[in-house]
């Protein structure tokens, strides 16, 4: 004979551990949202005038670490994270067993190489990434902490700087994507950025491509198409020619206020990011 009075009990009992489970679901949603929307932060000299040679995963992990900055803080902090949450803020594969050494690979080719900033004096200077990196293998933790020299370009800025949401990179899967968001991110405002193509690929790192229509290609328009599909930005390019050859490109951008382009976009970039993909080396 059933005993309805434990039947209820245990029913009570069942129902609040689920919710409990739905409530815990919810808050880790809820904090992975806002991890995703933090905002990046930049002067546009870190931007406009640097060079540097990144891998998509690598210029990530900056800009995830970047976005930890906060508006009120006067230093550099340490920053300490896990390796797995860093993953899913990415929309990676937590699970993978070899996440972190792909992270201490990544890591590793961030500080082997160098960014050279353009100085108003004239003048360039050598940068590196982080003063230094600490790494736990037992509990997939890393301690972070980005170069002092950083220090002007990425704390305390009132004016000259842009700053775009986390979220719009994390969907990119090319260094060219990112990259170029960046650039015409500092110059939205102003509708529309000529380039000189040499200029351009220096800035993109992208020399490797001697050929136009290799770097039309590999560059201009992969890029494009991700910035566009993935990103808060409309963007479309026209090349001049001069003597039968294209020597600049002209971009048109536009920041996407139509409500249902703006949720395609936000679409484009869960489908991606929420497929758990796997790390990949940088090798």
């Amino acid at each position: 004979m059933i005993n309805f009075q434990t039947f209820h009990i245990q029913l009570i009992f069942a129902i609040y551990d689920y919710a409990e489970v739905i409530f815990i679901k919810i808050n880790n949603y809820r904090e992975l949202s806002e991890a995703r929307n933090y905002k990046v932060v930049k002067a546009n000299e870190l931007i406009q005038q640097s060079r540097f040679n990144l891998q998509a995963q690598e210029q990530k992990i900056i800009l995830y670490l970047i976005s930890k900055i906060k508006s009120e803080d006067i230093e550099l902090k340490e920053h300490t994270f896990e390796i797995k949450d860093f993953c899913k803020v990415c929309g990676l594969d937590d699970d993978n067993g070899k996440n972190y050494k792909n992270i201490k690979d990544a890591l590793k080719g961030i500080n082997d190489k160098s960014i050279w900033i353009s100085l108003e004096n004239g003048k360039e200077a050598i940068l590196q990434w982080f003063d230094y990196v600490i790494m736990d293998p037992r509990g997939g933790v890393v301690n972070i902490k980005i170069s002092d020299r950083m220090k002007p370009y990425l704390l305390q800025l009132e004016k000259r700087f842009t700053e775009y949401q986390l979220l719009y990179t994390l969907g990119m899967k090319s260094q060219y994507s990112i990259r170029l968001y960046e650039l015409l991110k500092s110059y939205e405002f102003r509708h529309k950025k000529l380039f000189e193509i040499e200029e351009l690929k220096m800035r993109l790192s992208a020399e490797i491509y001697n050929r136009f229509p290799d770097f039309r290609r590999y560059v201009l328009e992969s890029a494009v198409n991700e910035i566009n599909r993935l990103s808060d930005l409309t963007v479309t390019y026209d090349l001049i020619k001069e003597s039968r050859k294209y020597t600049k490109v002209e971009f048109s951008m536009k920041r996407k206020e139509d409500l249902d382009e703006r949720i395609e976009t936000l679409a484009n970039i869960n489908e991606i990011i929420n497929s758990k993909k796997k790390l990949r080396g940088t090798t």
